[in-house]
């Protein structure tokens, strides 16, 4: 599969793995209505394409990730509007969580408002050092609608998640780690190779177990601890009876490298 062509988002795929480019930089990133219907048709043609396995997300010129939304598509929405489009940006995000890919968030600046719930839905987050992240909608006389509200909180718990989204505060690139919002920060200069690492070392893994491992976990937080685990019981009797279940199990006695059939 070649590059597709889009306005505001550039789509390269090669190797296992597709850069998701947000390419406005001189809005910094910021996300319009095209924009998400372009990261919807990208989505799709990852899924569709068996050599992708893993996206990275990241945004072009060194200032932003994505720094929020497009306020000038906001100003003349009345409250059916809003919800419209709020309601395609859920969609769109979760259709990223649930793709069944890994997606790394592979932050390069700001990812304020839509940019920070971009990158919530995104399987793993790493930062570069100059990485901000904030939800600053209630100065807008918003709330966070494409999922902030929802999965900041779970992500590093009710009471730190309010704060930030009450106040508007910004975490800088270390809180954000402490915070557990990122597991890595690394320098600007740094970032495309340590998040292209990361996506490597996952693409060694079994290409069927990794869809259901993020499965079990993300269906897994919206369920009662008993339901999770049936849930993971039921994902674990899948992984089973696979073959390439049958090769990691004997590659791992007679240490060698698996060679994985994806069946």
């Amino acid at each position: 599969m070649t590059s597709a062509a889009y306005d505001n988002l550039l789509y390269e795929p090669g190797g296992g793995l597709a850069w998701l480019t947000f390419n406005r930089p001189q809005r910094l990133n910021a996300l319009n209505r095209q924009t998400l219907d372009e990261l919807a048709d990208a989505l799709e043609r990852a899924a569709a394409d068996p050599d992708v396995r893993c996206l990275i997300l990241t945004g072009a010129g060194p200032r932003a990730f994505v720094a929020g939304a497009d306020i000038s598509e906001l100003r003349n929405l009345d409250a059916l509007g809003g919800m419209a489009l709020n309601a395609h940006g859920q969609r769109v995000f979760r259709r990223l969580e649930t793709l069944g890919l890994v997606s790394i968030a592979a932050v390069n600046g700001y990812a304020l408002g839509g940019g920070c719930e971009l990158a919530l839905s995104c399987t793993v987050r790493i930062a570069a050092e100059n990485a901000a992240f904030g939800l600053p909608e209630l100065s807008l006389g918003l709330i966070p609608g494409f999922g902030g509200t929802q999965r900041l909180a779970r992500l590093i718990g009710r009471g730190r998640a309010l704060e930030l989204i009450l106040t508007g505060r910004q975490l800088e690139a270390d809180e954000a780690l402490a915070a557990g919002l990122v597991s890595r920060v690394v320098p600007p200069d740094a970032l495309r190779d340590a998040a292209e690492a990361l996506a490597r070392t996952i693409l060694q893994r079994a290409p069927l177990a990794v869809p259901l491992a993020i499965d079990a976990v993300t269906r897994g937080l919206e369920m009662s601890l008993d339901d999770g685990l049936a849930h993971e019981l039921a994902l674990t009797g899948l992984a089973y009876g696979t073959d390439d279940k049958n090769e990691g199990l004997a590659a791992f006695l007679e240490k060698r490298t698996p060679v994985w059939k994806a069946r």
